[in-house]
């Protein structure tokens, strides 16, 4: 089949939000004048090694912040982000704190997550992560489309749970493995893992 997306694809669903897959989640909590915000997305990655850098996009708006989703109006507002990293033991939690809650409103409260503060930003963090990465944002780019947004940042600290941390390499199959979206309603938890050199 080819179709031209602004065609339409006749399909029940979009097949493109299951073509890029599995997603890594960045799990990214802010903080602003309205309090906390802690919120998943899966159009994220890391973009580069030294300086560490990591993007996210957010592509929709809420009634109650102008043009865009709580995330990236507080990052705005106060040039900071962590991004919590995900696993299979925390999806039902992540899942609860996805739901469109008013501005102003505690995801960690509401989903019962545990906030601790992170170290160098003024910003909270998911206490029982396997990993958490610190970020200054480096800018905010608008992208094609309505209430299209792209956060990149530069990563300031980075938490690993001590038990994620196996012969020397971070390994979260001990929290349920990496969580990721694979579109549609469907998730996976990668707990198989293989090697390959790459050729010389």
């Amino acid at each position: 089949m080819f179709y031209r997306p602004e065609a339409g694809h006749g399909l029940p669903h979009n097949p493109f939000n299951a073509l890029v897959a599995p997603r890594p989640i960045g799990w990214i909590s802010t903080r602003g004048g309205q309090g906390d915000n802690l919120a998943p997305y899966s159009f994220f990655n890391a973009v580069a090694y030294v300086p560490p850098q990591v993007m996210f996009a957010s592509t929709s708006a809420k009634p109650d912040r102008k043009g865009t989703k709580d995330s990236v109006a507080q990052i705005i507002e106060s040039g900071v982000f962590c991004v919590n990293i995900a696993t299979g033991d925390m999806r039902d939690v992540m899942n609860a704190s996805s739901a469109p809650l008013p501005a102003g409103s505690s995801e960690f409260q509401a989903a019962g997550i545990q906030a601790v503060e992170c170290e160098s930003i003024d910003c909270p963090r998911v206490a029982d992560a396997a990993a958490a990465l610190e970020c200054r944002m480096t800018r905010v780019l608008p992208l094609a489309g309505k209430a299209n947004m792209m956060v990149l940042g530069v990563v300031t600290g980075v938490h690993i749970r001590d038990d994620c941390i196996v012969e020397g390499r971070f390994d979260p199959r001990a929290a349920g493995g990496w969580l990721a979206r694979l579109g549609y309603k469907d998730y996976t938890a990668v707990t198989e893992l293989f090697e390959m050199e790459r050729p010389e």
